[in-house]
């Protein structure tokens, strides 16, 4: 439905887009995933036309978006800051894109009411947006998105001013929300979790670049670089010297490389922590312990000061400054 191709926006001569293409289906949710400043905001002001493009194509379902003003598009657009209208009320606030498509009477306070319906809030119209919470404002925000009936949904940080614990459970009422939805959603985030959760694929992006893109079990489980690696939070990556080689000993064999880069990640799940005496083990010092509920992260020194991080279980839980025997499954061993 969505097709970018080749997008280039600058900002002083400097590209915050260097030559993106991005493609989005009927009913399918993307997660574009970054660190701060790698343009995914940019993203998607270029395609909702806030953002002037130097090169490339954006088109809605085959049409040529250049001539086509904002609020023509067809897309829907929320802030991270959500952007309420403090002197109106909450049904005042969904009904704003209606307004300015002149819906007037029965019909704009039908779909105020079937589109806060959708979003939990049914009930809410008259009510000063300053007496909501965190997340009810998320979700007006949402509701003001979806009444004039997008074609395409783009949603930028929605979760990124709640509390943890919030967030976590407006992800699942959001992927419950996107999977009645009848339309494309792309959903901005810095946080690796909520894309894994709630896209059907996810597009990481890097200075202004895709670099890489697929489902969500495909990018945890084969990131294509050591920066994608760090960037879902997995920190067992080791350098090797330029043949390749020079692994260390408490690796084992390394798998083939395959074309790709001198570097391995050791998935943490992949690093079996046991007594110094167990067979085929390497005598490692522990660090760091922390609990994590249903596991124990422990980082342990090993012996050629290279750090690695492991996952047990809390009942088994070593301390810090403990002897422990590691283990490496080289089924858990990657190329990058």
């Amino acid at each position: 439905m969505l097709s970018v191709d080749g997008v280039v926006v600058a900002f002083d001569g400097i590209a915050a887009l260097d030559g993106v293409d991005l493609h989005v289906g009927d009913r399918e949710v993307v997660a574009l995933l970054g660190p701060s400043g790698c343009g995914k905001t940019t993203l998607l002001r270029a395609v909702a036309g806030l953002e002037p493009l130097e090169r490339g194509r954006v088109r809605i379902d085959g049409r040529d978006l250049a001539p086509v003003p904002t609020h023509e598009r067809g897309v829907g657009l929320m802030f991270q800051d959500y952007a309420l209208f403090p002197h109106r009320d909450v049904a005042g606030n969904v009904a704003f894109g209606l307004d300015m498509r002149r819906v007037r009477g029965v019909e704009r306070d039908e779909r105020v009411s079937e589109v806060l319906e959708l979003v939990g809030l049914r009930g809410f119209e008259r009510r000063s947006v300053a007496t909501l919470s965190g997340g009810e404002r998320q979700r007006v925000a949402l509701a003001r998105a979806l009444a004039p009936s997008p074609g395409l949904l783009m949603l930028d940080e929605p979760l990124g001013a709640l509390d943890r614990t919030l967030r976590e459970r407006l992800v699942l009422e959001l992927s419950e929300l996107f999977a009645r939805l009848s339309i494309g959603v792309i959903y901005v985030t810095h946080d690796h979790t909520e894309a894994l959760a709630l896209a059907d694929r996810v597009v990481v992006m890097d200075a202004g670049r895709v670099v890489q893109e697929g489902p969500p079990e495909r990018v945890w489980t084969d990131p294509a670089s050591p920066f994608v690696a760090r960037f879902l939070g997995l920190t067992n990556l080791f350098e090797l010297d330029h043949d390749g080689g020079s692994a260390p000993d408490w690796l084992g064999e390394l798998p083939p490389q395959e074309g790709r880069g001198a570097a391995v990640l050791v998935r943490p799940e992949a690093v079996v922590v046991g007594p110094v005496s167990a067979p085929g083990a390497t005598c490692a010092t522990v660090e760091a312990v922390a609990f994590r509920g249903d596991h124990v992260q422990v980082r342990v020194r090993m012996p050629g000061g290279q750090r690695l991080e492991a996952q047990v279980s809390s009942r088994t839980r070593p301390e810090v400054g403990d002897q422990v025997g590691i283990r490496v499954d080289p089924g858990g061993v990657q190329r990058l």
